[in-house]
C-alpha cells in the first residue's frame, strides 16, 4: 500500500486539474454546517450573555419575590444579615396626563440601595437611588404616547408626580420579565401616597441581596427558606437571572437546530449525487490507475482524500460563517433579540456542527466512493459507477454507524431529547417515504402502456430506464415542494388566527384590581356607556403551588417536565359555577351553594403532567397562608379566547380570609371604548385597564418573529433541496448526453429532445405536487395546532400559488440543466464515451 504522503500527492494533483466536479459537495456541506453553526453560536451567545450579566439582569446575587405582600421586618433583617439588600415593588397602574388621557404602565418603586448592580441611566445622565421625593422617571415610550416632557406632571393613583427624567437604561429590565406597558419609576417612600396598594391588590415585591464573594446563593436561599418556611417566596439566583427568557431561547434554538440538521441531511443527498457525478466524470482516471496496477483500496483512498479535503474546506468555511453570524445578526436585528450576544467564539456549537458535517459527508459520500472498489478497469471504461450493483456489507455498516452517530449526537445534545428523537424520526420517515415513492414511480412508469406520442413515450421511458435519476429527483422535488407548502400553510394559518379569529372573540379590555365593594358601581358604569356590554367579573388572587398529591414542591430535586405551574406564583380564583370556556373531563363541579372544605378544579393537561387523580390534595400559598384543597374535577380550557382563564379554580369560601380584588373582561362596541378608557381610570384609580388591541399587537409581533425565524431556517432546507435537484441532474448528465447524441443521430431536433426532457420533469412535478400538498398540509397542521395551539386555516390561494411557483421553479431548473446537452456534438461525445 502506498504511504499517505504519496496518496495525497496523487490526489492533490488530480484535484487541481478538475475540482469543479465537487462544487455540489462543497455547496451542500457549506450550507448545512453554516446554518447549524450560526444557530448554535447565536443561542450560546445569548445564553452566555445572560450568564455573564446574571447579577445585573437579576439586580442582585439572589432575589426573593413575594406576590401581593411586602417582606416583614424580620424577613428584611434576615436579608441584611447576608449582605446589602434592596427592595422594589412593581405593579400595573394607569398613568394619567394633565388632559385626562390614561395609559397602562408598569409602575416600579425602588429604595435607596437600587440598583445593587448595573447602572440606572437617564437621558440626562447616570443616577443612583430613587427619584427625589414626589418625582418620577418615565420610559421614553410613555413620554411619547402621552406627549409628556421633563418638568411636567403625570398622575398615578391619587398622587401627581413631577417628571424628573426620561429612562435611557434600566439595568434589571430583562429580569423583570414580560410587561404590558412602558415603565415608570418612583421612590418607595412615595408608593403609599398613590393609594394603589390596597388589600387584595395585585403587585409583586422583590428583594435583591448583594452577597459577599465567598457566599453561595443556593446555600443562602435554603437557609432563609428553612428560617421562614411559610414565606411563599420565589427564589432566583444570579446563575439564571431571566429564566423565562433563557428557556425560550434554548427551546427555540433547539427547534431551529433540528430544522438546520434536517437541511443538512437533505444536503447530504446532494453530497451523494455530487460525489457520484464527480466519480463518473473521473472514470477514465479510475480505469487508468487500475490498469497501472493500483488496487481498489488504493484508488478508493486517493479519491477519498480528495472528497475529504473538499469536505474539510467546506466545513471550515461553514464554521467561519457560523461563528461570525451572531455579530451580523445582532447588528441587523439587535432590537429583536432579548440581549445582544457577546462577540466570542463558542467552541461547543462549532464542534457539534463540524461533527454533523463530517458524519453527513461520510454517510452519503461513502456509497458511491466504495462502488469504485467493485468495478474492474474494463467495466469502468464501459459503464458508469451507478451500475456497479449492491453495496458491500461493510459499506452498509459504515453508513449505518454514521447515521446512528448523527441521531445520537442530535438526541444527546438536545435540551428535550424525546422531542429531538421524534423530530429526527419524522424527518427520516419523510425521506424513506420519498425514496419509496421514487421506487414506485419507476415501477409504475415501466408498467404503464406505452404512449403513442413519441415525445411522451420517451419522457415516460426516461423515468425508468437504467441509470435514471428518478429516485433522487423525487426526493429533491418532494422535499422542496413539501417545505414550500408547509411554510405557506403555517404563515397563512397564523395570519388568519390573529387577523380574524382573535379579534372576533377578544374583549375590549381587561380590568385589574377592581375593589370588591366597587363591583356594583363598575357594572353600572359599563352598562350606562354600553347597555349591551358583555361583562365577566370574577375574584382574583395570586399564590404558588406548595404541595400536590402529598409531594412538597420545595423537596423536589427537579420539577417534572412541563410542570410550569409549579414555577412561581399563579393566578387563582374561586367560582360557584363552571367558568366560561371550560369543559369538564373528569369529576364533578361543586354545588353553587357549596360551603364545605376547599375543593379545586385543575386544568386537564396540568393534572396529567403532575399525575393527579380525583381526590388528591393540592395546596397553594396565598399571602403566606397555605390553603389545601381536594381535587374535585379536571377540565379543558379555551386558552385562545382572551377570556379570564385559570389553571386552578377553587370552591367558594376557600379564600374568605384572604384580601383580594376583582378582575373583569369587558366587551363593548368600538364607539364606547374611548369613553371607558378615560372614565374607568378616573372612577377607579387603583384599577389597571389593559386594551386588548395592544396585547394582540405584542402577540402578533412575537409570533411574526418566530415564524420568520422558522422560515429562515427552513429556507436553508429549500436551498439544500434545490442543490439536491441540481446534483441529481448533474449525476445523470453523462447518460443524458449519450441519449441526446443517439437521438440526434436518429434525426431528432433540439426542440424534440428538450421537449421530451421537459415532459419528464413536468410529469414528476405533477406527481410530486399532489404528494407535497398532502405532506405539507399535514406538517403545517402539526406545527400550527400542536406547537402554536392555533386553529389550522391555511389560505387555499396562497398555498396553491406557492405550490405552483415551487413546481414551476423545479421545472425551470430541470430545463436549465438540460439546455447545455443540446450543444454537445455527436462526434466528440461518441469519442469520449
Amino acid at each position: 500500500m502506498l504511504p499517505l504522503a504519496a496518496l495525497w500527492r496523487i490526489a492533490r494533483r488530480d484535484l487541481a486539474t478538475r475540482i469543479r466536479g465537487l462544487r455540489l459537495l462543497a455547496v451542500c456541506l457549506f450550507l448545512g454546517v453554516a446554518t447549524l453553526a450560526a444557530i448554535g453560536s447565536l443561542t450560546r451567545g445569548i445564553t452566555s450573555e445572560l450568564e455573564v450579566r446574571g447579577q445585573t439582569i437579576l439586580g442582585g446575587d439572589i432575589e426573593f419575590a413575594l406576590p401581593q405582600r411586602q417582606a416583614s421586618d424580620a424577613e428584611m433583617a434576615a436579608f441584611r444579615e447576608f449582605g446589602q439588600a434592596s427592595a422594589t415593588v412593581r405593579m400595573r397602574a394607569m398613568a394619567n396626563d394633565p388632559d385626562g388621557e390614561a395609559l397602562l404602565s408598569e409602575l416600579k418603586a425602588v429604595d435607596g440601595a437600587y440598583p445593587l448592580y448595573g447602572t440606572m441611566r437617564l437621558e440626562s445622565g447616570v443616577r443612583r437611588g430613587p427619584p427625589p421625593a414626589g418625582a418620577i422617571w418615565i420610559g421614553a415610550d410613555l413620554a411619547s404616547r402621552l406627549q409628556l416632557k421633563v418638568g411636567e406632571q403625570v398622575k398615578f393613583g391619587d398622587k401627581n408626580f413631577l417628571i424628573d427624567g426620561i429612562i435611557a437604561e434600566e439595568p434589571d429590565r430583562l429580569g423583570e420579565g414580560f410587561t404590558l406597558g412602558p415603565v415608570a419609576i418612583i421612590g418607595l417612600g412615595d408608593l403609599e401616597a398613590t393609594k394603589l396598594i390596597q388589600p387584595g391588590s395585585l403587585y409583586e415585591s422583590k428583594y435583591r441581596v448583594r452577597l459577599p464573594d465567598s457566599a453561595n446563593p443556593e446555600t443562602v436561599g435554603k437557609a432563609l427558606t428553612e428560617k421562614f418556611p411559610e414565606a411563599g417566596w420565589e427564589i432566583t439566583d444570579r446563575s439564571n437571572g431571566a429564566p423565562g427568557t433563557r428557556r425560550f431561547i434554548e427551546r427555540m434554538g433547539q427547534f431551529l437546530s433540528l430544522v438546520g440538521l434536517a437541511a443538512l441531511v437533505i444536503a447530504g443527498i446532494g453530497v451523494g449525487n455530487g460525489v457520484a457525478s464527480y466519480l463518473a466524470g473521473k472514470r477514465p482516471g479510475l480505469a487508468t490507475l487500475k490498469v497501472l496496477g493500483a488496487d481498489s483500496g488504493t484508488v478508493m483512498r486517493i479519491y477519498g482524500l480528495q472528497i475529504l479535503a473538499v469536505a474539510a474546506v467546506s466545513i471550515f468555511a461553514g464554521l467561519v460563517v457560523g461563528a461570525l453570524a451572531p455579530a451580523a445578526i445582532s447588528a441587523i436585528a439587535g432590537d429583536v433579540l432579548p440581549v445582544k450576544p457577546g462577540v466570542a467564539i463558542y467552541p461547543l456549537p462549532l464542534a457539534i456542527s463540524a461533527a454533523y458535517g463530517l458524519l453527513i459527508a461520510i454517510a452519503f459520500a461513502l456509497p458511491p466512493l466504495a462502488a469504485t472498489r467493485r468495478v474492474p478497469a474494463a467495466g469502468l471504461f464501459r459503464a458508469t459507477i451507478d451500475g456497479a450493483g449492491r453495496p458491500e456489507t461493510r459499506t452498509i455498516l459504515a453508513v449505518g454507524a454514521a447515521l446512528a452517530a448523527i441521531v445520537a449526537l442530535a438526541v444527546g445534545t438536545a435540551r428535550e431529547p424525546w422531542f429531538a428523537l421524534g423530530f429526527v424520526g419524522a424527518a427520516a420517515g419523510l425521506l424513506l417515504l420519498l425514496v419509496g415513492i421514487g421506487w414506485l414511480v419507476r415501477i409504475g412508469a415501466s408498467l404503464v402502456p406505452r404512449p403513442k406520442q413519441p415525445l411522451l413515450r420517451l419522457a415516460v421511458a426516461n423515468l425508468h430506464r437504467p441509470g435514471a435519476a428518478t429516485g433522487a429527483l423525487v426526493v429533491a422535488l418532494g422535499l422542496g415542494l413539501t417545505l414550500f407548502v408547509t411554510l405557506a400553510a403555517i404563515q397563512t394559518s397564523i395570519t388568519a388566527e390573529i387577523s380574524r379569529t382573535v379579534p372576533q372573540r377578544a374583549p375590549s379590555f381587561f380590568v385589574l384590581d377592581i375593589p370588591r365593594d366597587g363591583a356594583g358601581q363598575f357594572r353600572s358604569m359599563i352598562t350606562q356607556a354600553a347597555p349591551d356590554a358583555d361583562i365577566n367579573l370574577i375574584p382574583a388572587l395570586r399564590g404558588s403551588v406548595t404541595e400536590y398529591a402529598g409531594q412538597r414542591v420545595d423537596e423536589l430535586e427537579q420539577l417534572p417536565e412541563g410542570a410550569w405551574v409549579l414555577r412561581g406564583d399563579r393566578g387563582l380564583t374561586y367560582s360557584p359555577t363552571l367558568p366560561n370556556g371550560s369543559a369538564l373531563t373528569a369529576g364533578q363541579w361543586w354545588a353553587a351553594d357549596y360551603k364545605g372544605p376547599p375543593l379545586v378544579s385543575v386544568e386537564q393537561e396540568v393534572a396529567t403532567t403532575l399525575g393527579l387523580k380525583i381526590g388528591d390534595t393540592l395546596s397553594v400559598n396565598v399571602l403566606g397562608v397555605e390553603v389545601q384543597g381536594k381535587v374535585a374535577s379536571f377540565r379543558t380550557v379555551e386558552w385562545d379566547n382572551f377570556g379570564l382563564n385559570y389553571v386552578l379554580v377553587f370552591s367558594p369560601g376557600s379564600f374568605d380570609a384572604a384580601p383580594h380584588n376583582m378582575v373583569a373582561t369587558v366587551a363593548v362596541p368600538p364607539a364606547a371604548e374611548a369613553e371607558l378608557a378615560r372614565s374607568i381610570p378616573r372612577a377607579f384609580p387603583s384599577a389597571s385597564l389593559i386594551a386588548v388591541r395592544d396585547v394582540i399587537g405584542q402577540v402578533t409581533t412575537l409570533l411574526t418573529q418566530m415564524s420568520q425565524a422558522i422560515a429562515a431556517a427552513a429556507s436553508i432546507a429549500i436551498l439544500a433541496g434545490i442543490a439536491v435537484l441540481i446534483g441529481a441532474i448533474a449525476a445523470s448528465r453523462e447518460r443524458r448526453v449519450y441519449d441526446s447524441v443517439i437521438l440526434k443521430l436518429l434525426g431528432a431536433t433540439r426542440g424534440q429532445i428538450l421537449g421530451a426532457q421537459g415532459l419528464e420533469y413536468a410529469v414528476l412535478a405533477l406527481i410530486l405536487a399532489a404528494l407535497a400538498l398532502g405532506l405539507g398540509l399535514g406538517a403545517g397542521w402539526y406545527v400550527v395546532t400542536q406547537i402554536f395551539d392555533f386553529s389550522f386555516a391555511p389560505d387555499p390561494f396562497v398555498v396553491g400559488m406557492t405550490l405552483l411557483g415551487g413546481a414551476g421553479l423545479a421545472f425551470l431548473i430541470g430545463i436549465a440543466g438540460s439546455w447545455p446537452l443540446l450543444s454537445v456534438r455527436p462526434a466528440s461525445a461518441l469519442r469520449s464515451l
